[in-house]
């Protein structure tokens, strides 16, 4: 019985030792990165809940393209209302279109009275997404939330 045991754990253990030294294939194995543009408007107010929306455009290197929308919810200790006009975004890490869509994780702290900028990185995973723009209003505060992007 013993034997048997040993015998069959050994079996495993050689099966388990096999399969991890196969090569993983992945459904973008075939496919490379690309980076993808992103090019937004964005308006929005907070007190202590943030909340904006907006719309944009997406360009890949790839040649595909959408239009999309754009949402940021969030809280923190933070008040406000402004506007960014013609913001930029390059979203790296992703292998089509269709990756860039969904939550991406959102920290900042934000002060600007009249003309203001803003630059953050914010992540999805593996998928970057770097924003720089300038606009008007009045914000200052610390927060944390979440930026979507959806398809239009």
């Amino acid at each position: 019985m013993i034997k048997r045991t040993f015998g069959m754990a050994a079996l495993v253990l050689a099966c388990a030792t096999a399969a991890t030294a196969l090569p993983v294939s992945s459904a973008h194995a075939d496919e490379a990165t690309v980076k993808c543009h992103l090019r937004f408007n964005l308006a929005g107010w907070s007190l202590i809940y943030k909340h904006a929306e907006g719309n944009g455009t997406i360009r890949c290197d790839n040649g595909q393209r959408a239009n999309v929308k754009i949402s940021v919810v969030g809280g923190g200790i933070t008040a406000g209302k402004y506007r960014i006009n013609d913001g930029k975004g390059e979203i790296s890490n992703v292998h089509g279109i269709r990756e860039v869509y969904g939550d991406y994780a959102q920290a900042g702290a934000e002060a600007g009275v009249v003309k203001s900028s803003t630059a953050q990185v914010l992540t999805k995973g593996t998928t970057s997404l770097a924003l720089a723009g300038t606009g008007e209003g009045v914000n200052l505060g610390v927060s944390v939330g979440k930026f979507t992007i959806e398809p239009r």
